[in-house]
């Protein structure tokens, strides 16, 4: 098994418009490049022709789901009948420059994880999308105390022994790369972000903008908690006891005395200080473990 072989993961859902020639622009590419390679299409419980279209194709590896069961549970289907090491997934939609993997693959042997980051030239990108992506972008780097270019990235390849190891973190939804990345660096992995265009995407976009903004906050502040609760539970820690000293400081220069609130708001500050120690006690020990 050499250094340059790769297993690529493709997700489908409904993609009969454009599977095919995303799949033989991919095929080419690999061939170009001699690359080692499987390539594993899941087909997500499509409704329209995508699973008759890829049963056609030669040289790829099908998986079927029954139903509709997301993005990640496709990923994690893949990964876990992939045979290489290194691991590439990509989109059925046409929207990543697939002639880029080469070159992620050239720097992953310096790296646990290359994403190709949606900040070249050439990028189409939704500003609708964009909104929510840039608070939650900034939320991530908060987290991860770095700074992330591109949190949810649909073109990366990573180590598969050091992606597994998340494997339980992983959600069906498409909130699995965020996951990853996150994962990858609280973990202390090396990424490496290289800049990549991105075209508008072949049909219907399977993404619910208010749905999955609120889904992707829910899903980057549990793992918050699990990767660096002190970092998380901080801006509560700060807000109560700034509470604190005010209250405490009205109650003693202008009632003389100490007022319930002031008592309650102590005793609130002094739980979340000791939560957050011991949620950061159980990571570290479950790191050392």
């Amino acid at each position: 098994m050499s250094d340059k072989s790769l297993s690529i993961i493709i997700p489908v859902y409904n993609e009969a418009k454009c599977i095919a020639k995303t799949v033989n622009t991919l095929k080419s590419v690999l061939l170009d490049s001699d690359i080692e390679h499987e390539i594993i299409i899941i087909d997500d419980g499509s409704t329209d022709k995508s699973g008759l279209i890829i049963e056609e194709m030669t040289g790829v590896i099908l998986l079927k789901h029954p139903t509709n069961k997301g993005y990640g549970a496709s990923i994690k289907t893949g990964l876990s009948r992939s045979k290489y090491e290194n691991i590439c997934i990509t989109d059925a939609d046409g929207t990543y420059p697939l002639d880029k993997i080469p070159c992620l693959l050239e720097k992953i042997g310096d790296n646990d994880m290359v994403v190709g980051a949606r900040i070249g030239s050439g990028v189409d990108y939704s500003w609708i999308r964009s909104i929510p992506k840039f608070f939650l972008r900034h939320y991530v780097n908060f987290i991860t105390s770095s700074s992330v270019p591109d949190i949810n990235s649909g073109l990366r390849i990573f180590d598969k022994g050091k992606a597994k190891q998340f494997y339980k973190l992983y959600p069906d939804g498409f909130s699995l790369t965020t996951t990853i990345t996150i994962a990858f660096i609280t973990s202390g992995y090396t990424i490496l972000y290289e800049p990549i265009s991105y075209k508008k995407r072949v049909g219907k976009s399977k993404i619910q903008p208010i749905r999955d903004t609120l889904r992707f906050f829910q899903l980057i502040t549990r793992l918050g908690m699990y990767f660096a609760p002190l970092r998380v539970l901080l801006p509560f820690i700060l807000g109560l006891g700034s509470l604190f000293l005010f209250s405490i400081g009205y109650d003693v220069v202008y009632l003389r005395d100490i007022t319930d609130k002031s008592v309650l708001l102590l005793l609130f500050t002094l739980n979340t200080i000791f939560y957050a120690l011991l949620a950061d006690m159980i990571h570290k020990n479950g790191k050392i473990n």
